[in-house]
C-alpha cells in the first residue's frame, strides 16, 4: 500500500536569508542575493565575473568554532540547514534506527580540496591537514547531520549535478515508501563561490557577466538574460510517513506526492533541446503522484537565465502542459537567489512547499521584457494560488542530462 509522505520541517541558509522563514519572506519581498563579491582574489585573478549570491548568513556566525574548523563551507551550510529543519519538525524522539539522511551536492567540499592543493605546493606535505580527505568527500555533509542528528538508519548521498537534490527527496519518497526509515532528512548543499569554478564556469559562457548591475543579472526568461549567477547555500527538509508525523502531532506543510528522474543522454552540458526525457520526468512525478496535468496548479521551473536552458524547459513544459500550460503560473526564483547547483532543488522544493502552504506563489524577479519564444504565465508579484487542493512541480535538471522533479500536494488536515 502507498504510503502518504509528508512535509514537517524546513531549513534553509540562502544568498537571500540565513533561515528558511527569512528566505521566503525576502523571496516574497523581490529581494536579490546577488552581490559584487568582496574578496581579494575577484582582483588577484582577473575574474570576468566578479559578483555572485553568496550565502547572507555566514556559517561562522552560527556554528562553534571547533565544528567550522573541522567541516568544509559545504558541509557548514548543511548542517545548519538540517538543524533548523529538525528543530522546525519539533525535534522528533525518534529512535536513530528510524532516521535516515538522503542528502546531495554537486560538487562537494571543493574549497578544502584547493586549499589543501595550495598548502602541498607552498609548504608541503606535513602542513596538508589529517582531516582534508574526511572534509573534502561528498558525503561528508550527509555524516555530518547524521552524527549531529542520530540517523542510524542510513546517511546517502547522490551526486547529479544541478538536478542531486530533488534526486535526493525522490530518494527520500522511495525510501519512506520501503520502510527504510519513519523519518528522513533530505536536502542538498553547495559551496563553491570560489576562483576556480566561476573561472570555469565563465569560460564555458554559463554565467552572466553584468559585473555593472548584478542584483539583475539572473532575469528568467528575459530576452537579454546573458547566463546564470553562481550562488551557494544549502535547504532540508524533514519528510516522514503520515501516519508517523500525526501520531506525534506534527505540524505538516505539505505532501510530497511524488518524484521522477531520467535522463537526457543527449549532452555533457547541454540540455535535450526538444525537453523529451525533461518531460518524461514530470509526468513520472505526476504519475506517482495519483495526478494528471489537470491537477497542476503551479510549476517552480528550473529557469536558470541561460539562453537555451530557459527555452528548453519550455519546450518540455509545452509536451507535458500543451494548452494548458498558459494556464499555470509559473515562478523563477533562481532570480532571486541565484543557482545553488547541488543544493538549489532543494530550497526550491521548500519555496513550493511554503508556496502551498500560504496559497501563494512566489515573484520572479528581473523580468522586463519577456522573452517571446517562452510565452508562459510568469509570476512577477506574489499571486494567490486560490482555494481548494493544490498540486505543484518542481523542476532541476543538471549537467549530465540528469532530470529530477518533485511534486507536491496542498495538505488537507482531517
Amino acid at each position: 500500500m502507498t504510503k502518504k509522505i509528508v512535509v514537517t520541517g524546513i531549513g534553509a541558509t540562502s544568498p537571500i536569508g540565513g533561515t528558511a522563514q527569512e528566505s521566503w519572506e525576502a523571496l516574497l519581498a523581490g529581494e536579490s542575493g546577488t552581490r559584487s563579491m568582496e574578496h581579494d582574489w575577484v582582483e588577484q585573478y582577473g575574474l570576468p565575473v566578479t559578483f555572485a549570491a553568496e550565502a547572507k548568513v555566514r556559517p561562522e556566525e552560527v556554528l562553534e568554532r571547533v565544528e567550522y574548523k573541522r567541516l568544509d563551507p559545504s558541509s557548514q551550510f548543511a548542517l545548519i540547514s538540517a538543524r533548523e529543519a529538525w528543530a522546525d519538525a519539533g525535534s522528533p524522539d525518534v529512535d536513530p534506527i528510524r532516521v535516515g539522511v538522503d542528502y546531495s551536492t554537486g560538487i562537494g567540499g571543493l574549497w578544502t580540496l584547493l586549499d589543501a592543493w595550495d598548502t602541498l605546493k607552498e609548504k608541503g606535505p606535513r602542513r596538508v591537514l589529517p582531516m582534508t580527505i574526511p572534509m573534502l568527500m561528498p558525503n561528508a555533509a550527509a555524516a555530518a547531520i547524521s552524527m549531529s542528528i542520530p540517523s542510524r538508519a542510513y546517511a546517502r548521498t547522490d551526486v547529479s549535478a544541478c538536478a542531486s537534490s530533488t534526486e535526493a527527496l525522490t530518494n527520500a519518497y522511495e525510501h519512506l515508501q520501503k520502510g527504510l526509515a519513519d523519518v528522513v532528512i533530505a536536502g542538498g548543499t553547495e559551496a563553491v563561490v570560489h576562483p576556480l569554478p566561476i573561472a570555469a564556469f565563465a569560460s564555458m559562457q554559463a554565467l552572466s557577466k553584468r559585473n555593472d548591475d548584478p542584483s539583475t543579472a539572473s532575469r528568467p526568461y528575459d530576452i537579454s538574460r546573458d547566463g546564470f549567477v553562481l550562488g551557494e547555500g544549502a535547504a532540508t527538509l524533514v519528510l516522514e510517513t503520515e501516519e508517523h508525523a500525526l501520531a506525534r502531532g506534527a505540524r505538516i506543510y505539505a505532501e510530497l506526492a511524488g518524484g521522477a528522474v531520467t535522463s537526457d543522454s543527449f549532452h555533457i552540458t547541454a540540455p535535450d533541446p526538444e525537453g523529451s526525457a525533461a518531460a518524461r520526468a514530470m509526468l513520472g512525478a505526476l504519475e506517482q503522484a495519483g495526478a494528471s496535468i489537470e491537477d497542476v496548479r503551479h510549476i517552480n521551473a528550473h529557469a536558470t537565465s541561460t539562453p537555451v536552458g530557459d527555452i528548453a524547459e519550455y519546450k518540455a513544459l509545452l509536451r507535458v502542459f500543451g494548452d494548458l500550460l498558459p494556464g499555470i503560473p509559473v515562478s523563477a526564483t533562481k532570480a532571486a537567489t541565484g543557482h545553488l547547483l547541488g543544493g538549489t532543488g532543494a530550497l526550491e522544493a521548500i519555496f513550493t512547499v511554503l508556496a502551498l502552504y500560504h496559497r501563494t506563489a512566489p515573484p520572479t524577479i528581473n523580468l522586463t521584457e519577456q522573452d517571446p519564444l517562452i510565452p508562459l504565465d510568469v509570476v512577477t508579484t506574489p499571486r494567490a494560488l486560490g482555494d481548494g487542493p493544490l498540486l505543484a512541480i518542481s523542476n532541476s535538471f543538471g549537467f549530465g542530462g540528469h532530470n529530477a522533479v518533485v511534486a507536491f500536494r496542498s495538505y488537507e488536515s482531517h
